[in-house]
């Protein structure tokens, strides 16, 4: 499992309706805050504040199809303009199991990633694709 130190992010939130809100900056536009918007908005600024990936490079909820179904990713970092790594997040109480690494690993069926993360804002994990293969990773790479 991988440590992950959340930065102080200066999110914009509000409340409406009594709601609350927050602006996604990748997304441009504001998200109702829910338990896994909240893991995926900090995770964002970990990955722009702490790994410092450009936000242009960076595709929020990226629809993919999977044979007939279209399916959403989370979080999608893209170098030289392909697909480089996938996030997929999860609120915390939910556990990183099986199941989460076959739905990544199936959401990698359409992008054909190098890497891929689980997170549940606790709980990260790190994969890399390499020869058809899978290893799991001591530490999130970094966006050289």
């Amino acid at each position: 499992m991988i440590k992950i130190d959340y930065p102080n992010p200066k999110f914009r939130i509000k409340t409406e309706a009594g709601k609350d809100w927050i602006f996604d900056e990748i997304r441009k536009k504001w998200i109702q805050i829910t338990p896994e918007e909240w893991v995926r908005q900090n995770f964002l600024q970990w990955l722009i504040q702490t790994k410092g990936i450009p936000p242009s490079l960076i595709a929020v909820e990226k629809e993919i199809k999977l044979g007939e179904l279209k399916k959403r990713c989370d979080i999608v970092v893209y170098k030289s303009a392909i697909p480089w790594m996938i996030v997929e997040c999860k609120e915390m109480e939910v556990k990183l199991d099986e199941a989460v690494i076959k739905q990544i690993l199936n959401y990698n069926i359409s992008l054909r990633v190098q890497f891929l993360i689980i997170t549940n804002g606790s709980d990260t994990f790190a994969f890399e694709l390499k020869n058809e293969e899978i290893h799991l990773l001591s530490g999130i790479p970094d966006f050289v």
